[in-house]
């Protein structure tokens, strides 16, 4: 039986963007590496917040693409949520601060580690009313503190 892969081998796996026309006739949407949101999301300064459509905003503006793939940004940003918590538990104290990332509405991401709890916790750290409403966790006025897309 084959050994399963750490979230870190999944970070790293080798492979380019790729840019390619959207199936259902909306443009060129890019195709990037999980390295790439993992690069993107070390660049949100503490303090601060990023929605997924940002992020997938300034990848596709730095690509040349109409848009960034919503699925494999999704896949790839639970990648770089595991990977984080992974190297914090072998001792690593440099891991990349996925917490700030929240959904469009300001809610937390249920498919990261702690289903929404452990981002709840960090985020609390850094200054940020997180509530419980209706069985979502959500930042409370978080449009104040996204940040700048000339931030990222």
């Amino acid at each position: 039986m084959a050994r399963r892969k750490s979230w870190r081998e999944k970070l790293e796996k080798e492979g380019e963007p790729r840019i390619v026309d959207d199936p259902k006739g909306r443009g060129r949407m890019l195709i990037p590496t999980p390295l790439m949101v993992d690069e993107l999301v070390r660049k949100i300064p503490p303090g601060k917040l990023v929605t997924v459509s940002q992020l997938r905003d300034k990848l596709a503006r730095d690509f040349g693409a109409d848009f960034t793939c919503p699925l494999v940004t999704g896949i790839f940003l639970k990648i770089v949520a595991e990977t984080a918590e992974e190297d914090l538990g072998r001792g690593k104290k440099d891991i990349s601060p996925y917490w700030r990332v929240v959904k469009d509405d300001g809610s937390l991401n249920p498919k990261f580690p702690g289903e929404g709890k452990i981002q709840a916790q960090y985020l609390r750290k850094e200054g940020h009313e997180v509530l419980l409403i209706r069985n979502k966790y959500r930042v409370m006025d978080y449009k104040s503190r996204l940040v700048n897309p000339s931030e990222l």
